[in-house]
């Protein structure tokens, strides 16, 4: 496939290039994103230019895009977002979103944005064409678990020990969102989650 931009005139999604190397670095010192993905932690920049160079490009080749969100076609990068296979060998018609988003940019909406525009294309079939998309987050990852409610997926539950982060098994959240799903946010997500 190849590199894909959206927008829908407040955020504007691209393939991280090479000239990124240095933002992403520096956004990824904060300790948040740090805490709730599995990113290495310290991130140096050679994680950032393995990260652009090993895995972006790569993985728009073989249906596993990544995104970096950006408040103006040209602005700066603010978050990532992707999606990539989450059973390559068994099934592969379903991806797992996954994203982080600068503290400087929270609570203006964007990752939303981000997650319904990456959505729709992840499951459009003249596109990506997936058919099922999946969230997953480590419990307690609470603003992550808005943006996938209000992006439209579905709660379906708690997965103990089904995520590792840098040696240890944590439980995590799972939520889903098919083809046929409304667009619309999600009812029925649990009050704690």
């Amino acid at each position: 496939m190849d590199a894909e931009f959206l927008s829908d005139g407040t955020v504007w999604l691209s393939p991280p290039a090479v000239s990124d190397i240095d933002a992403i670095t520096a956004l990824c010192q904060e300790p948040s994103i740090g805490a709730w993905t599995t990113m290495p932690v310290p991130y140096h920049r050679a994680d950032a230019e393995k990260f652009v160079y090993d895995i972006v490009g790569p993985g728009w080749a073989a249906r596993s895009p990544t995104w970096a969100l950006r408040g103006a076609a040209d602005g700066p990068v603010v978050g990532m977002i992707g999606l990539s296979p989450l059973y390559p060998r068994r099934d592969d018609e379903t991806a797992e979103i996954g994203f982080w988003l600068s503290r400087t940019a929270r609570g203006a909406g964007l990752m939303t944005r981000a997650a319904r525009l990456v959505s729709t294309a992840g499951l459009d079939p003249a596109g990506l064409g997936f058919e099922r998309l999946e969230w997953r987050a480590f419990t307690g990852n609470h603003p992550s678990a808005a943006v996938a409610r209000r992006a439209g997926f579905r709660y379906e539950g708690l997965i103990r020990g089904g995520g590792v982060q840098r040696g240890v098994r944590r439980d995590i959240w799972v939520a889903g969102r098919l083809r046929s799903d409304p667009r619309t946010p999600s009812p029925d997500w649990p009050a704690d989650v």
